[in-house]
């Protein structure tokens, strides 16, 4: 009851932000929304994300299991997921699916975002998500300097990889093999794994992958 009148009232106070039609801050925004909404910040504006279906949260759940468990054991650094506000600008905010920042990096990992490009983003698309919306979603990571971005595509099925090299990214999609992070390496994953519903246990690819 309590969390439902906290929730109330955010959305109160960002209704009132919109009555005055000015954009919210990346601050405003992190104080308006909490861990229970999944709303992301677009140029002032904060926009609620789909709502995700099944398939997509057993494979989210499979994935974070499998790069939490994988990175965990590897002493790599943290993997987070799904309510993790990625500060793009002071008008921008995304949540990414899972990011994942290097143990070197963790001084960007603060108590309400991360402020500060992670060195991998995951984002499982959606049915329905619109074309403009996704290359919206890429470019605001790009713009961050995100090394490595993962969008797995099951609508069109397809993962398209995105590694940052020097000042340029390069581009590689996928509808069937194996994808190997440069990020982590090691970390290893057929595609079909990532574009049907049927995946191995995560201790058997751990295990053959040497996590």
């Amino acid at each position: 009851m309590v969390l439902a009148l906290e929730k109330l009232q955010r959305l109160q106070e960002y209704t009132e932000a919109l009555a005055d039609t000015a954009p919210i801050t990346f601050e405003q925004y992190l104080d308006m929304f909490g861990e229970d909404d999944d709303y992301e910040l677009i140029d002032g504006v904060a926009v609620e994300r789909m709502s995700a279906q099944i398939d997509h949260e057993l494979l989210f759940m499979w994935l974070a299991r499998l790069f939490g468990d994988f990175v965990e054991q590897n002493r790599l650094g943290v993997v987070l997921g799904s309510r993790a506000a990625v500060r793009i600008s002071d008008f921008r905010g995304r949540l990414p699916d899972l990011l994942f920042v290097r143990s070197e990096r963790m001084h960007i990992v603060q108590q309400k975002a991360i402020y500060g490009a992670p060195d991998l983003v995951l984002e499982i698309i959606s049915p329905g998500e619109r074309r403009s919306d996704i290359i919206q979603r890429e470019a605001d990571y790009r713009t961050v300097g995100v090394q490595e971005i993962w969008l797995v595509d099951r609508p069109r099925g397809r993962v398209r990889v995105v590694r940052k090299q020097d000042n340029h990214y390069e581009e590689q999609e996928f509808g069937e093999g194996e994808i190997e992070s440069v990020v982590l390496p090691g970390l290893r994953l057929q595609v079909q794994w990532l574009l049907s519903d049927e995946r191995p246990p995560v201790h058997e690819v751990l295990k053959e992958i040497g996590g």
